[in-house]
């Protein structure tokens, strides 16, 4: 496949590109800058492009098979941007004609009860929940687009770097913990899933949590 990547420069990104260029694929990383550190592969083109602006990101997606999302807001930025940027992203791939989307999302609106979600617990820390509540508004967007094939793959609780094991189990709309109830993944065994998701075509219009 020919991937569009957004937010290829994160630490998330340049893991899920790395994962994608491994399996054959290629790879257009789109970052703020235009600069992706860390990738380096003759199937990699690293382009500046803004996820905001749905003119930008059509430009961007056009001639590629699908788009994966690795996009979150920059250091001090309203977390409200993640809605911006979902609905320009979508809009984008619309007039570019590219239907298949993983987004990479937020574990906060994962179910870990009856009734409550994860960012609704005790435990859930303040100071990630303006991000949580963002990360949901714009999956609510998303659930409305069903002219595109997405998938909204969260992560565990905590995504750390750390080991590519290939091991990782999935939930629908369910926060993924082991025995212990820890909620855990590492990125490079996201970035496992997310090309696993990508290639499979399969859970299509899914809120997916991950862990192990």
């Amino acid at each position: 496949m020919h991937v569009l990547l957004l937010g290829a420069s994160g630490r998330i990104g340049r893991r899920v590109a790395t994962e994608l260029l491994d399996r054959g694929h290629e790879v257009t990383g789109v970052s703020r800058s235009g600069t992706v550190e860390g990738v380096e592969d003759p199937s990699f083109v690293a382009v500046a492009g803004d996820a905001s602006d749905p003119d930008a990101v059509a430009r961007l997606a056009t001639g590629h098979d699908a788009v994966a999302s690795a996009l979150g807001p920059g250091e001090g930025e309203d977390p409200a941007v993640l809605v911006e940027m979902m609905d320009a992203v979508v809009e984008g791939m619309r007039r570019a004609s590219v239907d298949r989307l993983v987004w990479t999302g937020g574990a906060g609106g994962l179910s870990v009860g009856p009734d409550t979600r994860l960012v609704e617990t005790d435990e859930f820390p303040d100071e990630w929940e303006g991000l949580a509540r963002s990360a949901i508004d714009a999956y609510e967007d998303l659930a409305e687009a069903d002219d595109i094939d997405w998938t909204y793959l969260a992560p565990a609780a905590i995504i750390e770097p750390g080991e590519r094991t290939g091991e990782y189990r999935t939930a629908e709309g369910e926060l993924v913990a082991d025995e212990d109830g820890d909620s855990y993944v590492s990125m490079e065994d996201f970035a496992v899933a997310l090309a696993d998701v990508l290639e499979s075509g399969e859970a299509v219009h899914t809120y997916l949590g991950t862990g192990y």
